[in-house]
Order: C-alpha cells, then sequence, then structure tokens
C-alpha cells in the first residue's frame, strides 16, 4: 500500500492534460474566448471553493495553465491534502486572458473531481481517525484516469490497494471457480508462482472458506460482505497471521462499526467511482 504523498510523475500529468485539452480545444480552439477578447489582456483569477472539502489535484491546475500559456502564473494556496471551507482560495491566477478561460474548464474537472475522491476519504478517515484501521480504494477506477484518483486516496488520508493487476496477486471467487473450486490449490499456485516482493491475498466470503484458507497462509484475507458477527469471528481465525481486510457495501454509517471488529483494513470501490465532484469555481 501506498502511504505517501508525492507528486504524480509529469510523464502522466502531461499526456492526460494534453489529452483533455485537446477534447475540449478541438481543431478550432475556444471560439468564444478567441471571439471576444482581445488577444494582449490580461486577468487575475482565483479558484474557489464552493463547499467544504479537501483538496487533490493542483499539480493538474498548474498544469493545465501552463500547457495553455508559459506566461500564465499559478500560486497555490492551499496545497493538496488541505482541508478548507467554503469559500475557501484555493488558488490564484493571473496572465493571458484567452489561455486562462481556455483552461478553466479543463483545469477545474481535474480539480473537482480528484477533490471530491480526497473529500469522501477525508470523510471516511475522520470518522475511524481513533482506530488503527486503514481506508483503502479498489481498482474501480476511471479508465485512464487511476493514477490520479488513487493519489486523491492519498490526499484524503485514505492508502492505496494494489493498483493494478501487475503487482499484487489477489484470488477471488471467479479465481477459485476456474481452478476447480478448491481454495488451497488456488493459493498454494499463486504463492509458487509469486516472487517474494509480490503478496497473495485471497477473498473469502464464509468462515468455512476462512478456515480452508488460513493454513495456506495467504498475506491477506479479503472479508467479503461479512456481517458484523462474522468480521469479529474472522479477526480472531486470522489472529494476526494475515491482514484482515473488509469489503463489500461498507457506507459511511457502517464504516466505524466494522472498523471496531479489529479488522486491519477496509476498502471501497465507491470512493473512486461515486465520491461527487467537489464544486469549485474560477472568479474573475
Amino acid at each position: 500500500m501506498v502511504s505517501s504523498l508525492s507528486p504524480l510523475h509529469n510523464v502522466l500529468v502531461t499526456k492526460a492534460i494534453q489529452e483533455a485539452l485537446l477534447e475540449d480545444l478541438g481543431p478550432t480552439g475556444d471560439l468564444t474566448s478567441n471571439s471576444m477578447i482581445p488577444a494582449d489582456a490580461i486577468l487575475s483569477a482565483n479558484v474557489v471553493a464552493r463547499q467544504p472539502g479537501c483538496i487533490a489535484g493542483a499539480q493538474m491546475l498548474t498544469s493545465v495553465m501552463a500547457e495553455m500559456s508559459k506566461d500564465i502564473a499559478v500560486e497555490i494556496h492551499t496545497p493538496d491534502g488541505s482541508k478548507v471551507d467554503a469559500n475557501t482560495v484555493v488558488a490564484t491566477i493571473s496572465g493571458p486572458a484567452r489561455a486562462i478561460l481556455s483552461g478553466e474548464r479543463v483545469s477545474l474537472n481535474f480539480l473537482g473531481h480528484l477533490s471530491g475522491i480526497a473529500t469522501a476519504t477525508r470523510n471516511i478517515v475522520d470518522l475511524i481517525d481513533d482506530l488503527p484501521t486503514h481506508v483503502t480504494c479498489t481498482r474501480k477506477t476511471t479508465p485512464g484516469l487511476r493514477a490520479f484518483e488513487k493519489y486523491a486516496v492519498r490526499a484524503g488520508g485514505g492508502y492505496n490497494h494494489r493498483l493494478g493487476l501487475y503487482d499484487g496477486i489477489m484470488i477471488k471467487d471467479n479465481h477459485i471457480a476456474a481452478v476447480g473450486g478448491d481454495i488451497g490449490t488456488a493459493i498454494k499456485r499463486a504463492k509458487d508462482s509469486a516472487g517474494h516482493m509480490v503478496k497473495v491475498e485471497v477473498e473469502v466470503d464464509t468462515l468455512e472458506q476462512l478456515r480452508k484458507a488460513l493454513p495456506h497462509q495467504p498475506d491477506v484475507v479479503l472479508l467479503d460482505n461479512m456481517d458484523l458477527r462474522e468480521l469479529k469471528q474472522a479477526v480472531d481465525l486470522i489472529n494476526g497471521t494475515a491482514i484482515a481486510e473488509a469489503s463489500g457495501g461498507i457506507t459511511m454509517e457502517t464504516a466505524r462499526s466494522i472498523a471496531e471488529t479489529g479488522v486491519d483494513i477496509i476498502s471501497l470501490g465507491w470512493l473512486t467511482h461515486s465520491s461527487p465532484c467537489l464544486d469549485l469555481g474560477l472568479d474573475i
């Protein structure tokens, strides 16, 4: 799991924003701004949070504006991971008016989407802050935006599950079915194949499955859609021999009671696939 908030690599950022700008500007550019604003016009504007939240995506804002014009200056007032109140000035932008207005929507789309994920994550993290349980996301991400959405989870104080199929083994019910239904066989084949740097996780949805899995020493056990009583029993059965992860239908209302069962991790797919955007605007 990744817990640091290192900046996203410029290779990722530049590619994403160039594609987004091309989608918006097309072959003719910003017809509205170019038709009425003088080419030499200069303006200053604030990016303002319309509602409380947690900021993520400042790097995207600065990179979009840098792509639009080298003469745009961006001052970030609330770095990623900052909690803000409504009407907080997140950043100040100054420079060529046409370029700023042409890049406004793309920059706010990135900033609002990522800040929405960070805000949802922060809300869950704060809810269980006094407990040792970590909050993680899943691979249920927007195609092409996974690195950014997982970064936003980290900005909100959460952790990342595996980043893709390439950096961890996670044996789910369909994998077990595909090897004949024997959970022990699935774990053994995975552990025999994995290098020493690769963790092996197995998903179970009953205590009976858990009992069959534990003798094969998985590194992580995903306890899928278990009720509170089952989760407590599962944690006792695992007894520290593997990381205990609870997943499936966890909400703001149930997160704390699930964390209180003693699981090490709660994973929530909706952090990345359903968090609403944080409402931000550009005010001249």
